[in-house]
């Protein structure tokens, strides 16, 4: 879990993804339309994929991906970035953690 959590904190967001999962996709293309430029790892290609697939779901994710930092702060898949972007929070969350200037 020390990998994750310092992968998570090593840019302003970082997504875990895998290759072959859409949502993961479709998050990381509403992560970039904001114009930030997140460090996404894919667990299916990294090296220690596996160990950080179970260290994502120790934290609670469910699925493992996709798993979302902002801010060096583990914000949580794909359900919680699509409610803060409904309710208009996204940005703020993006703007506060330097990810993206208006």
């Amino acid at each position: 879990m020390d990998m994750v959590m310092k992968l998570g904190a090593g840019s302003s967001v970082v997504i875990f993804t895998k290759s072959s999962c859409c949502i993961s996709h479709s998050i990381e293309t509403l992560i970039r339309s904001f114009g930030a430029n997140p460090i996404v790892y894919e667990l299916d290609t990294h090296p220690n994929g596996k160990q950080m697939e179970k260290a994502l779901m120790e934290l609670g994710c469910q699925p493992s991906v996709p798993a979302i930092y902002i801010g060096n702060e583990f914000v949580g898949g794909a359900n919680e970035i699509m409610s803060l972007n409904v309710r208009g929070k996204l940005k703020q969350l993006l703007i506060r953690a330097n990810a993206i200037w208006v």
